[in-house]
């Protein structure tokens, strides 16, 4: 049997027990970018991306995502991003301070999951939470992909303790 997943909180500093969210700090688009690049055409904050390539803007917002877990009383959850048309970022900025905020737009998966091999980006309806919560996202039904098969349908216990551990190992010392 394997050992309880611990780790050190990021923001508390304190030993965990509990599952961890599994989170990107930014999107793949703005990790993709040189060093250069990230400093003179982006800007990332911890809700925020937006990147002024030639030609075109491309616009990130965080959200979160609650994988199911079918033989567990815990789910996964998950913080990725998603990119957003010009007019959706638009109100989703304009309204991220206002606690009564409840809308939804269609996003695409921004962030590359290392249990799946990504061809596209998937679609992602985007649900903004009043309360000023991040908003929560799921994949389109009818977008066929192992993703949103697992989405929909759950994965074991033993399948999320992997990936929280191929997680930890991978982002360890790294911040």
């Amino acid at each position: 049997m394997p050992k309880p997943i611990k780790y050190i909180c990021s923001c508390c500093g304190k030993e965990h027990e509990e599952w961890p969210a599994l989170t990107y700090k930014s999107p793949q688009n703005y990790d993709q970018l040189s060093d250069g690049e990230k400093k003179k055409i982006a800007e990332l904050s911890d809700d925020f991306c937006i990147i002024y390539y030639a030609g075109q803007t491309g616009r990130f917002i965080r959200c979160t995502l609650t994988q199911k877990v079918t033989d567990h009383c815990e789910d996964l959850q998950y913080g990725l991003w998603v990119s957003l048309s010009e007019k959706s970022f638009q109100d989703y900025s304009d309204n991220f301070d206002n606690e009564n905020h409840k809308a939804g737009y269609f996003g695409w998966l921004s962030n590359a999951l290392p249990d799946y091999t990504f061809d596209e980006s998937i679609p992602m309806d985007v649900f903004a939470q009043p309360g000023n919560q991040r908003p929560d996202i799921a994949p389109h039904t009818d977008f066929d992909h192992p993703f949103v098969h697992d989405y929909y349908n759950g994965i074991t216990k033993a399948e999320a303790e992997r990936r929280i551990r191929d997680m930890m190992e991978r982002t360890n010392g790294k911040d």
